[in-house]
């Protein structure tokens, strides 16, 4: 179908696409193919927030490539994650994005190094992420990104919380 046949409304997609996705990353047990779906949907909603008319924000953006980055790092891919945990923090950083969407583009960074097994980078991303947070001004915003740091593997005992 041509664009004239049918008017896709991308927004909604990416939402139901990324709402799909966190449904899956909270799964316990997922199968293979929940694996592949929980991957393809994080790239479809991405996709779908940076179609032209979908409205997105730039906040929209960096929260689609973080969720991009999380689902590497579910699946234990270091590389990838790092990738679109960079395009996060980048996409913040141009746009004068802060509270806790920078202090989870950091989180993402941690995140990433710490299953790519570069435990150092992991601490020093974890501090930054720290740092960010006390920027936060939402308490409820903070402790989450707290609480997220906390969950990441090998993090030294001064940056896990």
């Amino acid at each position: 179908m041509t664009g004239s046949d049918e008017i896709l409304d991308h927004r909604a997609i990416g939402i139901d696409l990324f709402n799909r996705t966190w449904d899956l990353m909270g799964k316990q047990d997922r199968t293979v193919e929940e694996d592949d779906a929980m991957l393809h949907m994080a790239h479809a909603s991405a996709h779908h927030w940076r179609a032209e008319g979908a409205g997105a924000t730039a906040e929209n953006l960096a929260r689609s490539e973080w969720q991009v980055s999380r689902v590497y790092t579910v699946l234990g891919r270091g590389e990838p994650a790092g990738y679109h945990a960079r395009r996060c923090l980048e996409i913040c950083q141009a746009n004068g994005i802060g509270d806790w969407d920078l202090a989870f583009a950091y989180e993402a960074l941690a995140r990433a190094a710490s299953v790519a097994g570069d435990l150092a980078a992991a601490d020093s991303w974890a501090e930054q992420a720290r740092r960010a947070a006390e920027d936060i001004v939402e308490d409820e915003d903070r402790d989450a990104v707290l609480a997220d740091l906390a969950t990441i593997p090998g993090l030294s005992a001064g940056n896990a919380s």
